[in-house]
């Protein structure tokens, strides 16, 4: 059986970034049962326990990654961010996506979570490219991702719209 990649603990400012577990299954829930969240999700929100446990094990089964995005100053959850849809090869690529609870919106706090991400994406696990999918109707994650130089393709992706993010050449 193949070893699974080890995602690291991350840390900015104000945020420790590090992979979901089991024993966050209760701020998962409380995250995922916000309507606010999943409105553009392509899952329901929570309605029991069980389902964050299931998130959470549905990510750690995955070959990639789902983080929790946790406040240095409360320790509370605040999202979650992660990679999925990992291929690796001479077009190594994966898909990032994120959510934010509603109560932390409009503080700068996904820019801040997404960035080292991305520079760990490029890095350690040597993408080539990252890619990410918004509802068109979803203007704040549009904003994010344009805000982190992520270009956009003009037609819908299954009503979705694809956005890409290429590797900087060295130097940039």
């Amino acid at each position: 059986m193949e070893e699974k990649f080890a995602f690291p603990e991350l840390e900015t400012e104000r945020l420790y970034i590090r992979v979901l577990q089991e024993s966050d299954s209760t701020a998962v829930f409380r995250h995922f049962a916000d309507e606010e969240v999943t409105r553009y999700m392509d899952i329901p929100p929570c309605k029991e326990l069980a389902e964050a446990s299931e998130i959470i094990r549905f990510h750690t089964e995955d070959p990639g990654c789902r983080w929790g995005i946790f406040d240095k100053a409360t320790g509370q959850l605040a999202g979650t961010l992660g990679y999925h849809c990992w291929v690796t090869g001479e077009q190594s690529r994966a898909e990032i996506g994120y959510d934010l609870s509603s109560g932390w919106w409009g503080r700068g706090l996904m820019t801040e979570a997404i960035s080292p991400v991305i520079r760990f994406g490029f890095g350690d696990m040597g993408l080539e490219l990252i890619e990410a999918t918004a509802d068109p109707a979803n203007e704040r994650s549009a904003r994010l991702l344009e805000r982190l130089g992520f270009q956009h393709k003009e037609e819908l992706v299954d009503g979705l719209v694809y956005y890409f993010l290429p590797k900087p050449e060295a130097g940039e």
